[in-house]
């Protein structure tokens, strides 16, 4: 990449990158034109919907969108009818790692189809306990270009029983995905 006659490196942006507007020199505001009242109300957002998509088999990503709501994309791409935003999902063993290291390649080099909204990559336990410290260094190069959640590992969801609230741990993902709050 040249930078003003230098060499610098790569760089990866995360969120929206605002186009630079070269609209030459602006006039100053009139003074009647500034609003003398702030809104005290703003309309209420609503909850952004996601495709959850998996990035290998047994993922969980039926369980994730059954709890949490959204789009269960399985391990294809969202469709014209699903959200285009997406959530990648893996397992946190090494197979698993790569795995969504791969997907998250497709998307750094433009080969994920148009239109659609890579948000986060959410990692689900593959067992209970500790991430093994062997696989730390593969998670933190994942969380050093993307905002990961991390899911941990649930016996009720093995058994199939869904209706409980999700782990505490989930707190920041129930949030991005809207799901309503634990009960005290």
């Amino acid at each position: 990449m040249q930078t003003g006659g230098r060499q610098g490196p790569e760089i990866w942006l995360r969120g929206p990158v605002p186009l630079p507007v070269d609209a030459g020199p602006q006039a100053p505001e009139h003074p009647s034109s500034i609003p003398t009242a702030i809104p005290t109300t703003t309309p209420a957002a609503a909850p952004r919907r996601f495709s959850w998509v998996a990035t290998h088999g047994g993922t969980g990503v039926t369980t994730l969108a059954s709890v949490y709501g959204g789009q269960d994309c399985g391990r294809d791409w969202p469709g014209p009818g699903d959200p285009p935003s997406i959530l990648l999902v893996a397992r946190t063993h090494a197979a698993g790692l790569a795995a969504v290291s791969r997907a998250l390649e497709v998307f750094r080099r433009g080969e994920a189809p148009a239109g659609l909204d890579l948000d986060a990559v959410v990692l689900v336990a593959d067992a209970p306990g500790r991430l093994p410290r062997q696989l730390t260094p593969y998670v933190k190069a994942i969380e050093s270009v993307i905002d990961v959640y991390h899911v941990p590992w649930v016996p009720s969801w093995r058994l199939g029983d869904l209706t409980g609230p999700p782990p505490r741990e989930t707190e920041a993902l129930a949030r991005l995905t809207g799901t309503p709050r634990r009960p005290h």
